[in-house]
């Protein structure tokens, strides 16, 4: 199993990019599908979650009404959409699966590479 992650860079405060997660060797729709960030000096934590099923998608408050998480199941790659974004959103982003639900189940795993999210005048 693997997630080959795209997008992310430099963008500036307001401004907008959109990052990939594509699976390969697997299904991505057989799984919950996280997104997590780890700015430097502090812990990775969740920021996105997509279920298995498509219908049910979480986000943490400080990016809910921004950030959009989607799949494209023909493409086997599952999205994060970032928008009037913040210095606040800078960290490494990866995408990981899981089985079970955003809310239970087993650990995240099959971590995507990360990629590097800067966002700065």
């Amino acid at each position: 199993f693997k997630l080959v992650q795209s997008g992310g860079g430099l963008a500036h405060p307001g401004g907008s990019l959109r990052l990939s997660c594509e699976a390969s060797g697997f299904t991505l729709d057989d799984y919950t599908i996280g997104w997590f960030r780890q700015a430097p000096g502090k812990e990775r934590e969740g920021v996105s979650c997509l279920s298995s099923t498509g219908d049910i998608t979480n986000y943490i408050d400080s990016v809910q009404g921004r950030f959009t998480i989607s799949r494209d199941d023909a493409r086997n790659t599952v999205y994060l959409q970032m928008n009037n974004l913040t210095p606040e959103d800078t960290a490494v982003y990866y995408c990981a699966i899981r089985l079970g639900s955003c809310q239970h189940g087993p650990e995240f795993g099959s971590w995507g590479q990360g990629t590097q999210v800067t966002v700065s005048s």
